[in-house]
């Protein structure tokens, strides 16, 4: 966020990120806000709330905020003063004010299908193809989660393709993994992602579907082979499919986590935890691009409440996926 050279006053456009009206203890409206452009994300409160005089706004919505920033539980937050939804006569673009992942989306679409349509194995080519064809619109802007790891337009395939490039220097290493299914579990085990989140035309999340809340999208994942292999009249006696789904099924390790089931052959226990290992070290680049060297961060809820240190070590902190 632009903030003056004090860091307590904001005055800027941003996007929200997701956006809820709350009753205070005194019983007054306010809105509770997430806000973010391309650099940063931090929560706002605007605070005796009325429609009337400050308007209405939706997650997706490009505005002009005013206010003072302070620290709330060792976190920034943004005590919003002004707000309105930004015009034409600001000549600003939303597409601008929204994070992006680090590589273009239809090179990495591209790299995925290529890679796909390279497979030797028909059936796993077939549904590959067919379900990287059928979800391309929405994998091209789709974020990899609401608020945790590659909460980013793009970030969905940023997050596969980097999983994908890990699989195949692995099965170079270890030459009795069978490479393709191994490639196929990695291309589709978050595709439904796109079914489980809510997300703008900007690939800003908003939350998540019913049908992400009731089912998650490894339940949505496997059914999703299965059908496709209907559909294409592939031998329902096919074990192919049935190692698919189970990789899709068991990718989140364990049930804590929420695992189907507990991986029960190499090629589903590396692509567990190569998604662990990507999703992880994404967030350990994240803390540490926000914190000085010698400094820590403060607990981290997805790596279990641990501070990141900043050695300062670090040479790019870009991740070479094309």
């Amino acid at each position: 966020m632009q903030f003056n050279p004090k860091g307590s006053f904001a005055d800027c456009f941003a996007v929200i990120k997701d956006i809820a009206v709350k009753t205070s203890k005194s019983g007054g409206s306010y809105l509770d806000i997430n806000l973010q452009d391309k650099n940063d994300t931090i929560n706002a409160k605007l605070w005796d709330y009325s429609p009337i005089i400050h308007g209405t706004y939706s997650a997706g919505d490009l505005v002009k905020v005013r206010g003072t920033v302070s620290k709330y539980n060792n976190t920034d937050q943004l005590k919003i003063d002004k707000i309105r939804l930004a015009t034409p006569a600001d000549n600003v673009n939303p597409a601008d004010f929204v994070k992006t992942a680090d590589a273009d989306p239809l090179e990495m679409y591209n790299a995925l299908y290529n890679i796909a349509n390279g497979f030797s194995d028909e059936t796993l080519k077939i549904i590959t193809t067919e379900i990287l064809t059928r979800y391309k619109e929405k994998l091209l802007i789709w974020p990899a989660a609401f608020k945790l790891h590659h909460a980013v337009r793009g970030g969905l395939l940023f997050h596969t393709l980097s999983i994908v490039r890990l699989a195949q220097s692995v099965s170079k290493i270890y030459p009795f993994l069978d490479e393709e299914l191994l490639l196929a579990g990695a291309i589709l085990h978050d595709v439904c992602k796109t079914e489980e989140l809510d997300a703008t035309d900007l690939g800003v999340s908003t939350g998540y579907t019913v049908k992400g809340n009731l089912l998650g999208h490894l339940a949505a994942g496997a059914s999703l082979i299965e059908n496709v292999a209907i559909e294409k009249n592939i031998n329902n006696n096919n074990e192919t499919v049935v190692l698919l789904m189970h990789m899709l099924l068991s990718h989140h390790g364990c049930p804590e986590y929420g695992a189907a089931v507990l991986p029960s052959f190499a090629e589903a226990q590396v692509l567990s935890i190569l998604d662990n290992l990507d999703a992880s070290l994404y967030e350990f680049c994240a803390e540490t691009e926000n914190i000085e060297k010698g400094e820590f961060s403060g607990r981290v809820p997805f790596l279990d409440g641990r501070k990141v240190y900043n050695h300062g070590r670090a040479k790019n902190a870009k991740t070479k996926i094309l």
